[in-house]
């Protein structure tokens, strides 16, 4: 056992959390090495919306999907489909999903990552109360309903990490069968006829790229100019391009105004007064922090205007002694960050060693087909002057690997200073794109030089190796 759990200054501290996301529990795993005498509080399971019903639910999903994707065009690699109704030369009417199945596998693969959780909390010593939660001032949590209703904790630190739910429209009430949030999809048991996407962030993108995989008609209806305002442009409109080629109907420049059920059938009505009918939509326009009622103000803890919690680079409150995390906070809603700011959190309130948030070097993923992942700088704030740096874009079509897996569209994209070719930032827009950014996050993190990159030994053929040209073309821009 390492010296630090053995803290006795750690083992005098009472840590109470409020969620058990990522945010949560690893703060109170943290909290628990240290010494502390850790509580939980958690209304729906561990793991929370992340698990259950968010991040591990529609990435098993869009797995799925992603097979289905492959399987599309298998023809090219010289794959034969029997069975298909168009002799053995498509893939399509032979191969297709039982979404009730997938919905039954995704269910059950997010319960086990939660119990698992649960497991590991357990085993280390951790407490766990299960109800709703609230502040009873800025030291100590009260559950207010549930199996514990009743209980309080009495904390030296607190954490808050109650995370968001998805935001809705005054004229678009979900009824969990028609007319969804992305909670809500894993209870519908047929394949959407024609699934009607409101919003086309992140989302929206993910999931109207799965079901179109999966075979459904989608519509995507965006608000802005493009699919993706937030991210990398290129990036986009490869995105937007591949959608718009596989059939997909992409609605720009249209907000939508209300979603309403008729029987077996949703209509959206569009700003400009045009309609869409289809048999299912799915609202995907944000979300919103779960802060209201939880005692903040009486507390001492200050929000901003959207209800986020304000914390500083070590997720501190404006209270003392009380820390938050995650989605609650709205500092980058990601698990990975939720988790980085849980953990911050203990380090810095139980005294170990710790640094600021840095979330320069958050890499992040979109899971369409292709997949687009980012990390760094942005190609915008070095056109716009704000960050000094060279650009080297190469498409993946001229890859040996990607001819060999029939990949036609993506490229990879690297960022370095001017002058010292420090590689500052990256996309990569291709099938696994999650798995290909690390090297560059790698980079970015470390600050490496872009010939630190281009002298590293690269597998031939590999889309990896993509990453070790472009750095070896920034070397001559660089200097």
């Amino acid at each position: 056992m390492s010296t630090r759990a053995t803290s006795p200054v750690a083992q005098q501290q009472r840590v109470a959390v409020l969620g058990g996301g990522p945010g949560g529990y690893e703060a109170a795993l943290v909290a628990a090495q240290l010494g502390a005498d850790v509580t939980v509080v958690e209304r729906d399971g561990l793991g929370g919306s992340t698990v259950l019903t968010d991040v591990v639910p529609s990435k098993t999903l869009i797995a799925t999907a992603e097979l289905m994707a492959t399987v599309g065009g298998a023809t090219e690699l010289g794959v034969r489909f029997p069975g298909g109704p168009t002799g053995d030369t498509e893939p399509a009417g032979s191969v297709s999903v039982d979404l009730g199945r997938v919905h039954q596998r995704v269910k059950s693969l997010a319960f086990a990552q939660s119990m698992d959780i649960r497991a590991r909390l357990e085993k280390e010593g951790v407490k766990v109360l299960s109800g709703s939660g609230r502040l009873d001032g800025p030291q100590a949590l009260v559950v207010t309903d549930g199996e514990d209703a009743g209980a309080r904790v009495d904390a030296d630190v607190v954490l808050l990490s109650t995370g968001s739910r998805p935001r809705t429209l005054p004229d678009a009430q979900p009824d969990g069968e028609r007319i969804l949030t992305w909670k809500q999809v894993y209870d519908v048991e047929e394949l959407p006829e024609h699934l009607v996407v409101v919003g086309s962030g992140v989302t929206g993108a993910e999931f109207a790229s799965a079901y179109d995989a999966l075979g459904a008609h989608v519509t995507l209806v965006s608000s802005r100019d493009r699919v993706l305002p937030g991210e990398d442009a290129d990036a986009a409109e490869v995105l937007e391009e591949v959608f718009r080629r596989r059939g997909m109907n992409v609605v720009s420049r249209s907000r939508a105004e209300s979603v309403v059920r008729h029987g077996d059938s949703v209509v959206v009505t569009l700003s400009d007064g045009r309609t869409v009918e289809g048999s299912h939509c799915l609202v995907a326009v944000g979300s919103v922090p779960n802060t209201e009622g939880i005692g903040l103000e009486e507390a001492g803890v200050w929000t901003s205007e959207s209800g986020h919690v304000d914390v500083d680079k070590v997720s501190r409150t404006s209270a003392r002694g009380v820390y938050a995390a995650g989605d609650c906070t709205g500092v980058f809603p990601l698990a990975s960050v939720a988790a980085m700011q849980g953990r911050i959190a203990m380090w810095h309130a139980l005294g170990d060693t710790v640094a600021p948030l840095k979330l320069r070097s958050v890499a992040s993923t979109v899971f369409t087909s292709p997949e687009i992942a980012t990390v760094g700088w942005t190609q915008a704030q070095i056109d716009s002057g704000e960050a000094q740096g060279e650009i080297v874009k190469l498409p993946l079509s001229t890859n040996a690997r990607a001819k060999m897996l029939g990949i036609h569209d993506g490229f990879v994209k690297l960022f370095c200073r001017t002058g010292s070719g420090t590689v500052i930032g990256g996309v990569v827009v291709a099938p696994r794109a999650s798995e290909l950014i690390f090297p560059v996050t790698l980079a970015v993190e470390k600050r490496l030089n872009v010939d630190d990159v281009a002298h590293a030994f690269s597998v031939y053929p590999s889309l990896s190796g993509s990453l070790a040209e472009a750095a070896r073309q920034l070397h001559v821009m660089a200097d």
